[in-house]
């Protein structure tokens, strides 16, 4: 977020009204001293600016979430992360994170699962509550113009976390809801049909675009959006709008095409890059670098979770937190570019040897070097296996967590100086990613799909093998999932991708493995896999969230629930 201009969220903001108090027939006029009213945000310029930076963020809606600063869009940097909801971790300490993976969610309960509903719409109504007075204010219509393309751009991305989520939703438009409407007015619960809802965000994407700032400047700080950002965002929805989740698994070669052309937006501003100081470094930079398109920024006065102890081994006093799964583990290719194999000898007698960079860059396994010695998690005698101090936070699946951490941040006594690193919304890979599977599916893999890929995987300090060339368009989209498993994990992507592909049944209907390290006497490892969490469980309901059961009986039960949570 901004970093100069935050000021404490505004309770009761659905009202922002002054606060009367009546004694018999005399009124007193108070002046809270825990809000600003609307007033006084109508009349000061900066007051106002301050309460459009503010709908970056949204409000705490479920316990262990926000720790340090309030959350902002998706999940990001918290305790559970979305990537434990998924075949790339499973959340050590479960914090209503495990019977989601074991298919139990339901309307009633909905864990860490249950706030994008709320916090989006209240989003969307301060977002529309600004748009529809900030004619009132007393500013020029340049700077109005401006935080009018700002607002239409946060409140697109509060719908993205609904429609990703929800899939049909209910639409407000430009409406503000106040408390003395009548709620019995249907229009506040009719949901619009996915792709009408993308189509709307697009379109207001487009004029957001139109509108913002080319790049971050000292007026214009980083953490706010750009006309990068906001086609950053309709290249996903665009992508989204051709996947066969959103198109009833029919196969659309315009609105492939579509998607690729968005893509190609972007990369045509010539703004981006991928960023060559290596993988690890592109979330650890303390500003930006080429390839952040658009992030949340963190600094020591503005922290979130502490990383390094939340997702540390315990041999070090770490928490385990995200825990990798060894499904992503396995996934990982060989440096020349083969797949892992356990059936093959030399592959399972070193499995950690001669693997992707980025697999280096983003687990800890048995052996990685971390800190002031390596990393233990073979039985018996592991300091960082159940036979280690505090075991209770050994990781189930025998790895931790490396993408993400900073080495110069303490594990211990963090919580003055840690959860600085920033959060990247979108960053140039993605953007390649996006293109790369529109355009192998609108034509096939033409050399500019090959180019895409091969950009991301030369990366320095990565350079994987380039795609092998006469691939077919079936062959190729193997190539793309792949690559987008690798490069994207832990970023919030494979939630999403593995639905809108339509092969969740498949990948979340897999246990969720582990691994078994046992120490020989003559120090030789032997490898055995395991179960990490038992029940893993997918059904075809899951493939959108249930709204939750308090939303439905506060509309009436006018509002309808998601098929198969009823």
């Amino acid at each position: 977020m901004n970093k100069n201009i935050i000021i404490k969220p505004f309770l009761g903001v659905m009202m922002l009204g002054s606060m009367m108090m009546g004694c018999k027939e005399d009124f007193l006029e108070i002046v809270p001293t825990d809000r600003v009213s609307d007033a006084s945000i109508l009349s000061d310029s900066t007051l106002f600016e301050a309460f459009v930076i503010n709908r970056y963020l949204g409000i705490r809606l479920t316990n262990k979430e926000g720790d340090g600063n309030l959350p902002g869009f998706g999940r990001g940097f918290e305790y559970a992360m979305w990537s434990s909801l998924t075949d790339e971790s499973i959340y050590n300490n479960d914090d209503n994170t495990w019977f989601i993976q074991q298919g139990q969610l339901s309307p009633e309960n909905t864990g860490i699962a249950g706030t994008f509903w709320g916090r989006s719409y209240r989003s969307i109504r301060e977002c529309n509550y600004a748009l529809a007075n900030i004619d009132q204010l007393d500013m020029s219509q340049t700077g109005k113009n401006r935080l009018i393309a700002e607002l239409r751009f946060i409140r697109a991305f509060r719908y993205q976390d609904l429609v990703r989520n929800y899939g049909d939703i209910v639409l407000m438009g430009d409406r503000v809801a106040e408390l003395g409407d009548d709620f019995t007015d249907l229009s506040f619960y009719e949901k619009t049909d996915k792709q009408e809802v993308i189509a709307y965000i697009i379109d207001e994407l487009d004029r957001a675009a139109s509108g913002l700032p080319q790049t971050n400047d000292g007026v214009w700080k980083e953490g706010r959006a750009t006309r990068g950002a906001a086609l950053a965002l309709k290249s996903r929805l665009a992508l989204y709008a051709a996947s066969p989740l959103y198109t009833d698994g029919q196969n659309d070669t315009e609105r492939w095409a579509a998607a690729a052309q968005a893509a190609q937006e972007v990369m045509d501003l010539q703004l981006y890059s991928i960023y060559q100081g290596g993988y690890s470094e592109v979330f650890l930079t303390p500003n930006s670098n080429p390839e952040i398109i658009f992030a949340r920024y963190y600094n020591i006065n503005s922290r979130h979770t502490a990383l390094e102890i939340a997702n540390g081994p315990n041999g070090y006093d770490g928490w385990a937190g995200n825990v990798p799964l060894q499904n992503l583990v396995d996934d990982y290719e060989m440096m020349d570019g083969s797949a892992f194999d356990w059936d093959n000898e030399a592959h399972a007698a070193s499995p950690y040897e001669n693997r992707d960079p980025r697999f280096y860059a983003s687990i800890l396994y048995n052996g990685a070097e971390y800190r002031d010695r390596a990393v233990e998690t073979f039985t018996p005698g592991g300091k960082d296996s159940q036979d280690g101090p505090a075991n209770w936070n050994t990781s189930k699946s025998g790895y931790y967590l490396k993408k993400f951490i900073n080495e110069e941040l303490p594990i211990r006594n963090p919580w003055e100086v840690a959860g600085t690193q920033n959060w990247i919304y979108f960053r140039y890979a993605e953007i390649l990613l996006n293109y790369a599977e529109a355009q192998n599916e609108a034509v096939g893999p033409d050399a500019s799909v090959y180019q895409a890929i091969n950009d991301i995987r030369s990366r320095s300090g990565v350079e994987m093998p380039p795609l092998a060339p006469g691939l077919s368009q079936d062959q190729m989209r193997d190539k793309i999932r792949h690559e987008r498993r690798i490069e994207m994990a832990f970023e919030e992507h494979r939630y999403y991708d593995v639905r809108r592909w339509m092969i969740a049944e498949e990948t979340e209907n897999q246990p969720a493995y582990g691994i078994v390290i046992t120490k020989a006497n003559d120090g030789s490892l032997s490898y055995t896999r395991k179960l990490a969490l038992t029940g893993k469980s997918f059904s075809p309901r899951h493939y959108w969230l249930p709204i939750p059961r308090a939303e439905i009986l506060a509309s009436d039960n006018q509002l309808e629930q998601n098929p198969g949570y009823n």
